[in-house]
């Protein structure tokens, strides 16, 4: 949290145990074939530009999916410390699992619409075991002194980042590159995706 509050982001290894982390790749695997092509912008102005982005996305639903329970239980702690020790009045999230094929990017961005602004905490997860040097697919953030930091997407890795203050890009890979994406959002709880 005091990462977090001072420098706008945190980096946490081992974020999963073996056993949630086994579990939600398998998730992750089995529902690869019904990933849809990313978009951007929300809901009604959402439109697909391979230029910006180019991952593929499944959107996870509490009840829908129910065999994830452990990671909805973790979901509803880290939403509680936030709330504890951060004062966010955090009300809801929202979750994607992404794949970036080779070579495909996402360009740099704010976590946050235009017209609409309660993504609050950021959180990336993820799911790549065995990634070396060079292999890229580095999660770049941008510091507030215009900096850059190069996070590599290990497995069980979470980054947490402040939504709407850290411009952020996903560099271009030569494998594919596996994450669980998601918000955790304050009110208004019924615009876009909102599973809470």
């Amino acid at each position: 949290m005091d990462d977090l509050s001072s420098r706008n982001y945190v980096v946490i290894d081992n974020f999963f145990r073996d056993e949630l982390y086994a579990d939600m790749k398998a998730f992750f695997l089995q529902k690869l074939p019904d990933f849809t092509e990313a978009g951007i912008g929300s809901n009604r102005e959402n439109q697909i530009k391979r230029t910006v982005r180019g991952d593929f996305t499944h959107w996870l639903d509490r009840k829908r999916d129910e065999q994830l329970s452990t990671f909805w239980d973790l979901v509803d702690e880290t939403l509680y410390m936030f709330n504890r020790y951060c004062y966010l009045s955090l009300s809801g999230y929202e979750f994607h699992l992404a794949h970036y094929p080779p070579g495909s990017h996402y360009a740099r961005h704010l976590d946050q619409f235009e017209n609409r602004n309660n993504r609050m905490i950021s959180v990336v997860i993820y799911f790549n075991e065995d990634w070396k040097k060079g292999d890229g697919g580095e999660l770049e953030i941008v510091n507030a002194d215009n900096s850059l930091l190069l996070v590599e997407p290990h497995a069980a890795r979470c980054v947490m980042f402040k939504s709407a203050e850290v411009p952020h890009a996903v560099l271009p890979a030569t494998k594919s590159r596996f994450s669980l994406t998601g918000w955790l959002l304050y009110q208004p709880a019924s615009l876009g995706q909102f599973f809470g």
